[in-house]
């Protein structure tokens, strides 16, 4: 590297080592490699492909609360350390940002205040937050993809997707045959439920087709999610948080 620039850098061995491996690559590839040192392959050349800085910065600031919220909930669930709280609650005094720097945790705690029971947040691609809560028929993540799915379809709030003639059942069979304490619906028996009446029911169809919209959308739950809706966010693309708080066992 000084030989090609006239500057003097520190490398990590591993670069080192590797860049006559690298350098024969090309060569045999191409003829010859772009790259004059290990330096110029290395991690520290990330940089210069940022081109907003704020916009990265907000990035990693948001990480950094993802990551507390997991290590909260790993914690609470037995299979954490408080070390790495700790660590992580380091790094947010550095950054200067708290939990209320994530805008779906603060929306889905002010709903939770006010009605008393668990509650969701999903901030859209537009920043639009919508909210959501549990209700005697959905979990309030299952509620929450209905609300958005309808507020993107431009679909009225007041219309009822899935109608009671069809939960119902479902319910009977969680409960009655399966022995579940839960007879709400989870996200994936709302989508399947959705994806049945989408043949005949339009809105249903609508509702559906703003699925691959929610990628890469924000969402936070007042209360530690169930395995399922873990599973449902991820193939969707959803980044998720929640609370360390289980639900309590009536509230099922």
């Amino acid at each position: 590297h000084l030989e090609a620039y006239g500057k003097t850098t520190v490398n990590y061995n591993r670069d080192i080592e590797i860049f006559p491996v690298l350098n024969a690559i090309f060569e045999g590839i191409y003829g010859f490699n772009p790259y004059k040192s290990p330096t110029d392959m290395g991690v520290n050349m990330a940089g210069y492909c940022i081109f907003d800085d704020e916009a990265c910065c907000e990035a990693s600031r948001q990480e950094i609360l993802r990551r507390y919220y997991a290590a909260l909930d790993l914690l609470a669930e037995g299979k954490g350390s408080e070390n790495e709280v700790d660590k992580i609650e380091l790094l947010m005094r550095q950054a200067k940002i708290t939990t209320n720097d994530r805008k779906v945790t603060v929306a889905a705690k002010e709903r939770g205040q006010k009605s008393g029971v668990p509650t969701a947040a999903i901030e859209l691609s537009d920043g639009t937050i919508i909210t959501s809560e549990t209700t005697s028929l959905f979990g309030t993540s299952a509620a929450l993809l209905l609300n958005a799915t309808k507020h993107l379809a431009g679909i009225d709030h007041s219309v009822k997707l899935i109608p009671s003639s069809m939960i119902e059942p479902i319910q009977n069979m969680k409960v009655s045959y399966l022995r579940g304490k839960n007879p709400r619906l989870h996200t994936d028996e709302v989508l399947v439920a959705l994806a049945m009446l989408s043949k005949d029911d339009e809105n249903c169809r609508r509702a559906i087709e703003q699925l691959p919209k929610l990628s890469g959308c924000q969402v936070h739950t007042t209360v530690m999610l169930s395995e399922v809706d873990k599973k449902i966010f991820k193939k969707l693309g959803v980044d998720v948080t929640s609370e360390p708080i289980r639900k309590k066992s009536k509230s099922l």
